[in-house]
């Protein structure tokens, strides 16, 4: 996830993600029980392990947390 006005096409347009916004989100979701990878330049993917539930939690934990920051 990149937090930057327009489209990431490339590493250039990674670059220009807001770093502190990031960190402020991951630590968002980590308070709330939700571990994701610590780069916005790592890959994150779900499993056959994540039930419904848990995608419907993250989700609802990234709003709250995105209505924070």
């Amino acid at each position: 996830m990149f937090f930057t006005e327009g489209p990431v096409h490339n590493y250039d347009d990674a670059k220009t993600s807001d770093l502190q916004k990031f960190s402020r989100f991951h630590r968002g979701m980590l308070e709330r029980g939700i571990y994701l990878a610590p780069s916005q330049f790592e890959a994150g993917f779900t499993s056959i392990a994540h039930t419904e539930e848990d995608v419907d939690k993250t989700i609802a934990m990234a709003r709250e947390v995105l209505a924070e920051i």
